[in-house]
């Protein structure tokens, strides 16, 4: 079964897909926001398109440890798309994805990326990096 992982954001929405047997986490791509109705509409046929099992949404929440807006956000976001791919969707702190997204395109040398281009980019790179989390902790399971 295949995980799809969401790094969601105000403007984009960052998707990253698991290989079948759930033990690689690749970028998908980078979904514009319209409006929640819409993006839930966008993700819903990826999810079909990909036949996808199982969803994971990055949890924004502050270094603290305190849930903001944001979180209850994407806490109302995944309870939504739950119901309209009738599929489990997971929450995942996701502290730290973007600056490591970041940091790894460093380390792959694409620094010559400026502006919109890297930022999709990076959005892409972070979900993967909230789902190889995910999948790493055995969460999943087919």
């Amino acid at each position: 079964m295949r995980v799809l992982g969401i790094d969601l954001g105000s403007r984009r929405i960052g998707l990253a897909l698991s290989d079948p047997d759930e033990t690689i986490a690749s970028p998908l791509e980078v979904l514009h926001r319209r409006s929640d109705k819409k993006d839930i509409a966008a993700l819903a046929a990826l999810v079909r398109e990909h036949e996808v099992g199982r969803i994971v949404v990055g949890l924004p929440i502050h270094m603290s440890g305190r849930h903001g807006p944001e979180a209850e956000a994407a806490e109302r976001f995944a309870q939504n798309l739950a119901k309209a791919t009738s599929l489990t969707v997971d929450l995942i702190d996701e502290r730290w994805t973007t600056i490591e997204a970041e940091r790894s395109l460093r380390e792959m040398g694409q620094t010559g990326k400026r502006g919109r281009k890297r930022k999709l980019h990076v959005d892409a790179v972070a979900a993967s990096i909230l789902l190889r989390t995910y999948l790493a902790r055995g969460v999943s399971s087919s």
